[in-house]
């Protein structure tokens, strides 16, 4: 692929990228803050488990296919639909044969997560895992083929789904059943809509050889994912297995929150990175160009983000959820200061790893990042629901080290060089914090908060401004572009 025509194809992915997460990142929390008024954090907490398990069947019932059609070479397109066509009916078999294991140990399923008397409930929520398999695959071939405005409008479909079934639902009192019948709803329109409008369609051709030789490749990518599962969801399983699903709903709510806030920033890079420097992995010097450029454009976002929700953690905490989730600021606010520092160091390492062919690596990272957090959970949770709370965030942090090393002794990405990549944005955000620090406590009133609020914002800017033009030009270039 010429790097004229793959520049064009990467401007314009990234327009309707951006334009995709943004409106479902906007749309997303809106809903969720709107539902946090209705539903009870228990609701949530029976919600959270039950996306625990969906999400680990999925994962297993995907088998790493779709990252696979993303990053893979194929000679022409009658290779690439064989392999889709084989990826699909291997997806397809595994989600159903998933679904009727979950169905008929539905109960024992639910006592292990923490829910007992709820199986029914799991085993119809799983029904989304065959739908998932009608749209998984159609995904990653427009993901590979950058048409990410079909991915928009599908998209935009599916935000509206909890504001057309979910919310009225919540408000006639089916409390998690409003969620589980919204999610459904959603994955069943996915499913039609990219089925419809795909250009392949599955057909009636399948090939041991070709599943071999994607599963040399999409092992480790599956090995990787359920790594990277049992990092998002040792916390959930510990706390909903000890404690109870006020406490479940109320932590797993939080950081869904400060995730989605983040998310407005980091989901609509992801995407359009991994498909580059897929297309880079034999090109150096543009792989690291293009990597370093993403990072330091996300830096000068999250960081002021996660810093400005820490020190605002209250307020945020009362925009977001209302005032019966109080007690969720402590969660928002420690959560979104290591997520900005997890983020802007380390958050796009597993991206350089896939597009090089090399998923093994994010496994290896997932692996000791786990046996670092497993531990701490399982200790900190004798001490209480908040020493857990904590502990998890701050553990984090040992990812960052992790990412270093092995981005500079296996992938020649020096340590030096991500931080110089990175220091503007963060000295201005420390100066930035001083400053909200002091300004907070001028006054406790609401009013004050959002001024200060603007205050630091702008000081933000005029440092970058003046301290930081060729940045900011290459921003603006950015923006000017996708727009």
């Amino acid at each position: 692929m010429k790097e004229k025509n793959l520049q064009e194809k990467v401007i314009s992915s990234t327009k309707w990228s951006t334009l995709t997460e943004v409106v479902a990142r906007l749309v997303s929390p809106i809903t969720n803050m709107i539902l946090a008024r209705i539903l009870v954090p228990e609701a949530f907490g029976v919600v959270a488990t039950i996306t625990m398990i969906t999400s680990f069947a999925e994962m297993l019932s995907s088998a790493g296919f779709q990252k696979y059609l993303v990053q893979h070479e194929f000679k022409d397109d009658v290779e690439k639909h064989k392999h889709t066509n084989v990826a699909f009916i291997t997806n397809l078999g595994l989600s159903l044969l998933l679904w009727i294991i979950i169905c008929i140990f539905n109960e024992p399923i639910a006592l292990l997560v923490g829910n007992p008397g709820l199986g029914h409930v799991i085993a119809i929520a799983c029904i989304q895992l065959p739908l998932t398999a009608f749209s998984s695959i159609q995904m990653a071939l427009y993901r590979r083929s950058f048409d990410f405005k079909t991915l928009f409008i599908v998209k935009m479909i599916g935000i509206s789904i909890p504001i057309v079934i979910t919310i009225p639902l919540a408000f006639f009192g089916l409390s998690y059943w409003a969620l589980i019948i919204g999610t459904i709803s959603m994955y069943f329109l996915n499913a039609f809509i990219l089925t419809i409008k795909s250009e392949w369609k599955p057909k009636r051709f399948y090939d041991i050889e070709i599943l071999k030789e994607m599963l040399s490749f999409s092992m480790w990518s599956l090995i990787e994912s359920i790594s990277i599962w049992l990092t998002l969801w040792a916390d959930v399983f510990i706390i909903g297995s000890l404690l109870n699903e006020y406490y479940l709903g109320l932590y797993k709510t939080s950081t869904i929150m400060v995730n989605a806030l983040m998310a407005l920033v980091t989901a609509s890079v992801i995407p359009i990175l991994f498909s580059t420097l897929s297309r880079l992995q034999n090109d150096e010097f543009a792989f690291k160009k293009v990597f370093y450029k993403y990072q330091r454009i996300v830096a000068y976002c999250i960081l002021p983000m996660g810093f400005g929700v820490f020190i605002y953690s209250d307020l945020a905490t009362h925009i977001m959820l209302g005032e019966q989730w109080n007690q969720a600021s402590k969660i928002i606010g420690i959560w979104a200061l290591t997520s900005s520092l997890l983020i802007t160091t380390s958050h796009f390492n597993s991206e350089v790893y896939r597009s090089k062919g090399n998923p093994k690596l994010s496994f290896i990272s997932q692996l000791i990042s786990l046996s670092f957090l497993i531990p701490t959970c399982l200790i900190s949770i004798n001490y209480g629901f908040w020493a857990l709370v904590y502990s998890r965030a701050l553990i984090r942090l040992q990812s960052i080290i992790t990412g270093f090393i092995i981005m500079k002794f296996i992938m020649d990405f020096p340590i030096i060089s991500t931080l110089k990549n990175i220091s503007k944005p963060f000295l201005f955000t420390i100066t930035m914090t001083l400053l909200a620090m002091f300004l907070s406590r001028i006054s406790d009133s609401t009013l004050w908060s959002f001024t200060s609020i603007v205050i630091s914002a702008i000081f933000y800017i005029c440092l970058a401004l003046l301290f930081a033009k060729d940045d900011v030009k290459s921003i603006k270039n950015v923006l000017k572009k996708n727009g």
